[in-house]
């Protein structure tokens, strides 16, 4: 996988927008952005836009690598 920064235009901490990342397969095909926010994370594959994708929030996140 190749992952890069969308907008680097970030504080440490993040604000309300949070950071995008784009997403490429070993191929280097995009396959869609990871938004990490305050809240939420949120899978936009392929070129959906932000707030169409796949959320889940923090805690669920954190849920599901602890049963793991």
């Amino acid at each position: 996988m190749k992952i890069s920064i969308k907008d680097f235009a970030v504080t440490m901490e993040l604000g309300n927008n949070g950071v995008v990342f784009d997403v490429y397969d070993n191929q280097d095909n995009f396959m869609g952005d990871l938004r990490i926010g305050k809240a939420t994370i949120e899978w936009c594959r392929g070129r959906r836009r932000k707030g169409n994708g796949k959320k889940v929030r923090w805690d669920e996140l954190i849920e599901w690598f602890e049963k793991r």
